[in-house]
């Protein structure tokens, strides 16, 4: 998946060519890269992908003209399923990491399962779904996986659901995988025991700047260390603040290129089984991708996904929005306003009732609800 020193997110590079990307993109002066002169702001100072790219463009090309030790330290920004391939891959070359996760909870990104104790317990794969293996190294690693009892295959009912209720199931040319007890767990597997890597959560980077032939790391102006290397598996918003303070335009462009959408995702549980399409002696689907709803674009049952034989307990489901609708109503991704997310949750609990041909307002009120905006790249859902 990724490729530079500092990467939009991906998997593992060999450590001699991650070596090699670095060697000719840092900068070896005792100096940091000169920028162009701050001109005034209007308005409120703020974040955005825009001015994150603009600044860039503005700085020198940061140049190392020290080698890169054979011994290397390399700082990997994400602890997600990219940035822990990244980490595990370097190990096994004898190289040593350090992964930053902004994670609560547990480290994953899309990985991430969320449990909610009320009375009984509610889970919830908020964001990966499921995941097919087209690789033969990752298949290897899914086969070690379904060995240890960490995955198994989704044989549930998947499909296309068109807005009025009329579903089509779709077969799979290759298995469709899912975390025996969510995804979360599988992210702590990815991690060999080795003392190669370290992990460093709760933690936000916010700022990255080249001095002395090192990359500095800072959360909020306290400092992180210094690294030969960095690996940036983050979503491309996070990239381009990153970015804007490493010296490197040209990698900037690249990132440019990278198209970004936004998709709300909701979480709820229903007290009652929902009315969902029955297909032959096969039963009601477990995921279905809508068609023609502007408000969503997948649901997925989380209970009888991950718990086909339990009975008489509340169904959660995984609802995402359509890139569109996202866009329409996009806010700050760490502060979402009350207004908008209740408005989000009515728009996409009509869109279910939509998509499944139920008449408005006879949906049936879910017991508990959350609502999260996720950042989109090529189609990948990035949910925090």
């Amino acid at each position: 998946m990724p490729p530079p020193p500092i990467a939009a997110a991906a998997t593992a590079l060999p450590a001699a060519h991650l070596a090699r990307v670095v060697a000719a993109s840092g900068n070896g002066g005792a100096n940091p890269p000169r920028t162009a002169p701050r001109r005034g702001r209007r308005g409120k100072p703020g974040f955005s992908r825009r001015s994150a790219i603009k600044k860039s463009f503005h700085q020198e090309q940061v140049v190392f003209s020290t080698p890169v030790p054979a011994d290397p330290t390399v700082a990997v920004i994400g602890g997600g399923a990219s940035g822990l391939s990244c980490a595990s891959a370097l190990a096994a070359r004898g190289v040593r990491s350090v992964v930053f996760d902004t994670g609560m909870h547990g480290l994953g990104g899309r990985m991430a399962t969320r449990f909610v104790d009320g009375g009984e317990q509610l889970v919830f794969d908020h964001a990966a779904q499921f995941f097919t293996a087209s690789d033969e190294r990752f298949q290897s690693m899914v086969d070690e996986w379904l060995d240890r009892g960490l995955v198994r295959e989704w044989s549930g009912l998947v499909g296309e659901l068109e807005a009025g209720g009329r579903f089509r199931a779709i077969p799979s040319l290759t298995p469709r995988y899912i975390g025996v007890n969510g995804m979360r767990p599988l992210a702590d597997a990815m991690l060999p025991e080795t003392d190669m890597i370290k992990v460093l959560r709760p933690c936000w980077i916010s700022k990255l700047e080249p001095f002395n032939g090192l990359w500095r790391l800072f959360e909020n102006e306290k400092p992180h260390g210094e690294y030969d290397a960095i690996v940036i598996a983050h979503n491309g918003k996070c990239a381009n603040r990153l970015l804007s303070t490493s010296g490197l335009p040209l990698l900037t462009k690249q990132m440019k290129r990278l198209e970004l959408s936004s998709v709300w995702a909701l979480l709820a549980a229903f007290e009652a089984p929902l009315p969902v399409p029955c297909i032959d002696s096969r039963g009601a689907f477990e995921g279905a991708f809508v068609r023609d709803v502007d408000s969503l674009s997948w649901m997925g049952n989380n209970t009888r996904k991950l718990f086909p034989m339990q009975t008489g307990t509340p169904e959660c489901w995984t609802f995402f929005s359509t890139a569109a609708y996202g866009k329409r109503n996009k806010v700050p991704q760490e502060n979402i306003p009350k207004v908008t997310a209740e408005k989000v949750k009515e728009d996409m609990l009509g869109g279910v009732e939509h998509a499944l041909g139920l008449s408005k307002g006879s949906l049936q009120q879910p017991i508990y609800t959350r609502v999260q905006l996720c950042v989109e790249i090529t189609g990948v859902q990035l949910c925090r």
